[in-house]
């Protein structure tokens, strides 16, 4: 899903990569709201910092979360034609590796006959932690993720289902119903507009559920958290927050609650590369900043430039 000049949170970025994936993914740019041949992005907050590397193809390749002068959290990306085979997480607490919590992810790949990836989990003081396989089916999605460890073997399931212009995803683990989402699209005042709704269940009852819509160019309009009343049985909205954008950029987010409604206006500042990404953001009342230091690798400027 396309980001819209998220703020970067040391903590959020761990918990989106998982020390155990849940998914495989593989980061790109994009997933940073970068644009262009990114070498690295710095990331400053009046909180903690976040190092992102990259390669010349725009992939992740290492992150450096920075709590303090002496406690960081490295993670290096390993690709093979595309193809992440290695992640490798290290822990260091007053400048010293911590081999208990620091660990390495290894990957195999098989293709016949259909996509398998295989996961294998290990800590730096070599104990095995977890293993994961991952089946995809003949159309490349992902259908089951059988976990292994030390407390047994758990499998997640995922159902596709379509009708007319909804398509459903649900996760199922040991057969009981985690999460659904539902994907749909619907006419807006501005053409049509994607609609997601997310329901997170627990031991198979509805819990919570968020609703986002975007809009025509991929930006977040509206985005809605509910809480499952199990007295009147249905979803209860709990606040809504509505999106603005100026020229394309994030202006403004009114949040609105039941008794509540309050606003954050969104500056930025962006860099002089071509395209350009933003460099600062300040966000009132609060005042709160985000800084990010962006470099680039060189490109070939166009013979045609060139003889200008």
């Amino acid at each position: 899903m396309k980001r819209h000049y998220a703020i970067f949170l040391f903590i959020s970025f761990l918990q989106i990569l998982g020390i155990w994936s849940q998914e495989m993914q593989i980061f790109t740019v994009e997933d940073f709201d970068l644009k262009g041949k990114v070498k690295s992005c710095l990331v400053s907050t009046d909180y903690g910092k976040e190092l992102f590397e990259f390669n010349e193809d725009g992939m992740l390749v290492k992150t450096v979360t920075q709590y303090n002068d002496t406690d960081q959290d490295i993670t290096y990306y390993k690709y093979d034609n595309g193809e992440l085979v290695e992640k490798r997480m290290e822990s260091y607490k007053n400048n010293i590796l911590d081999e208990s919590t620091s660990m390495a992810n290894f990957y195999e790949i098989d293709t016949v006959p259909s996509r398998k990836v295989i996961e294998k989990i290990i800590s730096y003081d070599k104990q095995f932690l977890e293993q994961e396989q991952y089946h995809y089916d003949k159309e490349g999605k992902l259908v089951r993720i059988i976990s292994s460890n030390g407390d047994g073997v758990d499998e997640t399931t995922f159902e596709y289902s379509e009708i007319k212009n909804e398509h459903t995803v649900s996760t199922f683990t040991n057969g009981i119903l985690q999460k659904s989402v539902r994907t749909s699209t619907k006419n807006g005042p501005n053409g049509n507009q994607k609609v997601v709704l997310t329901k997170e269940y627990i031991d198979g009852e509805p819990n919570t559920a968020i609703e986002e819509v975007f809009n025509s160019e991929g930006n977040l309009v509206t985005s809605e958290d509910f809480l499952y009343d199990m007295v009147e049985k249905e979803f209860v909205s709990q606040k809504k927050r509505f999106y603005y954008y100026t020229d394309g950029i994030l202006s403004k987010v009114v949040k609105k609650t039941v008794n509540t409604e309050s606003a954050d206006k969104y500056i930025f500042q962006f860099d002089n590369h071509v395209p350009s990404n933003w460099v600062k953001q300040i966000v009132t009342p609060g005042n709160t900043y985000t800084t990010r230091i962006i470099e680039y690798y060189e490109e070939e400027v166009p013979k045609k430039e060139q003889q200008q």
